[in-house]
């Protein structure tokens, strides 16, 4: 079927469906009686600050091209950053799905920063424990789960490669991301998933109990009445763009303690009265979480200190 002829200067209404560099895929929806097309867009401009996700306006340059002039108002807004950098990760979801796997090891702190930024933009989240054949591997991956699932966060066990439709109705009608470490399985889950996807794969490293790199942008796909976005592995998860009062409030055990502290100012460390330090003696919060938020607050400080040249 040819593609509809699009007049240049014509202003259209899209979806950007991959983000690499300046460069974007952006799916326009068919007039009637056409199909949907996709054109490679550039931004106007120098900047370059959009995400897989986002929904724009563009002009038709070609037949296959097109510049993007505008950005409708975002719903919200998955993002990392440091002192120097940001780096957009996708726009207008409803879920974050955290990836982990029983083989290689995976980072408990990373999937706090994962939820921390879930939380802050008012994100479901879902941890996906992939490779869970893997029986020896199982009962130390449980340990590292426990304190997500104590508050809360559904935790579902599969094997991409054969059991991956599992996934499916945690899947349905919602607007998903894949995020998490490389090797973790996110691609495979994508491919079993949408085969159509032919994500790349690669045998994990075992000399750097690591994943090599096989997804190099994000790439959104239609799934089951909503969409699934396919991202990076992470071995980073920056949260400078975070206020002290933000990344409290994404950590949803601290919610019923912030304010109660006997100072207004309290920085839960050795200060008397401290409400936070109280819930961790009793038991309301789990130590190991309350050591990763304090590790991402400083590392939040030191970004700040740094951008502004202290």
């Amino acid at each position: 079927m040819n593609k509809p002829r699009q007049n240049r200067n014509t202003t259209l209404e899209g979806v950007i469906v991959a983000a690499f560099g300046r460069q974007y895929e952006v799916v326009v929806a068919g007039l009637a009686g056409q199909e949907e097309i996709r054109l490679k867009c550039y931004p106007r401009g120098k900047k370059s600050t959009f995400a897989c996700g986002d929904e724009v306006e563009i002009e038709a340059t070609g037949s296959d091209q097109g510049v993007i002039t505008a950005l409708k108002p975002r719903r919200n807004l998955l993002w990392r950053s440091d002192a120097f950098r940001e780096k957009l990760i996708a726009a207008n979801l409803s879920q974050v799905v955290v990836v982990t796997a029983t083989e290689p090891g995976f980072s408990d702190l990373l999937i706090s920063r994962c939820i921390a930024a879930a939380e802050s933009q008012h994100l479901r989240t879902l941890i996906v424990l992939n490779k869970a054949d893997l029986a020896e591997s199982l009962p130390a991956a449980h340990r590292m789960l426990a304190p997500f699932e104590r508050l809360g966060y559904e935790v579902v066990e599969l094997s991409a490669r054969a059991g991956a439709d599992d996934l499916r109705p945690y899947l349905a009608g919602q607007r998903s991301i894949f995020v998490g470490q490389s090797g973790m399985g996110k691609s495979t889950l994508t491919n079993a998933l949408i085969p159509e996807a032919r994500a790349a794969t690669r045998e994990i490293s075992e000399a750097l109990n690591s994943g090599k790199h096989t997804t190099t942008f994000a790439r959104l796909y239609p799934l089951d009445g909503g969409w699934l976005i396919d991202s990076p592995g992470l071995q980073a998860f920056g949260l400078a763009h975070l206020t002290p009062d933000e990344l409290a409030a994404s950590f949803i055990e601290f919610q019923g303690h912030l304010g109660n502290c006997r100072f207004r100012d309290c920085q839960h460390e050795s200060e008397p009265g401290c409400a936070l330090r109280a819930a961790i003696e009793a038991g309301a919060i789990d130590m190991r979480r309350f050591e990763h938020y304090r590790m991402i607050r400083n590392e939040i400080k030191d970004a700040k200190r740094q951008s502004q040249g202290w």
